[in-house]
């Protein structure tokens, strides 16, 4: 493929799986199927050949939590973080796929925050595990080394639809977005993530996953782990156009990343002495 297609890639895929007028269903949503069946697939492999005694209904019955926490955490998550002035004045979008700021119109959910999700998981996490008095910290551990390869698939979803695009770039590699409205070449950053917080971030916790120093230990990990690779690669990112950079530095993702390391470390050191 030559540097001229590579380039104009984007405007060639269609992010729409279904389209009936305008009822639409897009990949994005295809690739959240996929990501939750790999993560599940991924358990069931551990439960069966590690020293986990919990079973598959158990298993399958948590995903049910977990779904409906990483859906409403990453859509409150996004309205609180990203868009509250806005939906402050608009509440009846934040639940429902219609616009009413110019008439009705069906737009579907858009809009949904990684760190309002993780949030969400973790709520009904902890209450699943006292709802079944399951320990915490060892159930979290069997799933943290799973996850992340499903965020290879969610990444590749915002490329498809051409959302989340980088910063500015001459890079031969850089792309055209069709949802750029300045029609510069870019960062593929949505790649970046795919790669970096999906394959890197699974194989580096996979292969350790049966070497945990302690109950807790992989999900520290996990969250420093990805709070970092996130940091790094939110500078390769363009920043919502309404926040900007705080203190022309920082993005709000790259604020929320640093909570993230600070909670990895926290709960490393927490864990550690509680080990000791």
């Amino acid at each position: 493929m030559s540097p001229i297609n590579w380039q104009r890639l984007p405007e060639h895929i269609s992010p729409n799986l279904i389209e009936i007028g305008s009822f639409q269903i897009r990949y994005y949503s295809l690739m959240y199927i996929v990501a939750f069946f790999l993560t599940y697939v991924l358990v069931l492999h551990r439960i069966k050949r590690e020293q986990y005694d919990y079973s598959a209904e158990l298993i399958q019955d948590f995903f049910i939590w977990a779904i409906i926490g990483l859906i409403l955490g990453a859509r409150f998550g996004y309205v609180l973080f990203y868009h509250f002035d806005y939906y402050v004045k608009h509440p009846l979008e934040i639940i429902l796929p219609f616009e009413f700021s110019r008439g009705m119109r069906y737009v579907g959910i858009s809009g949904m925050s990684y760190h309002g999700g993780a949030a969400g998981v973790l709520f009904s996490s902890i209450l699943f595990c006292r709802r079944y008095q399951i320990d915490f910290w060892r159930f979290a551990d069997l799933f943290c080394p799973a996850i992340p390869l499903g965020y290879t698939f969610g990444r590749i979803g915002n490329f498809i639809n051409g959302e989340l695009y980088g910063r500015v770039t001459e890079m031969p590699w850089g792309m055209y977005f069709p949802l750029d409205p300045t029609r510069q070449l870019r960062h593929p950053s949505q790649l970046y993530e795919a790669f970096f917080e999906g394959i890197v971030l699974f194989v580096m916790l996979w292969s350790i996953r049966k070497k945990s120093p302690f109950d807790g230990f992989l999900f520290s990990l996990y969250l420093a782990g990805y709070g970092f690779v996130r940091f790094v690669i939110e500078f390769f990112r363009e920043p919502d156009a309404h926040l900007g950079l705080m203190g022309g530095v920082l993005s709000v993702g790259q604020i929320l990343c640093l909570l993230m390391i600070l909670a990895g470390v926290c709960v490393c050191i927490f864990r550690w002495k509680r080990a000791r």
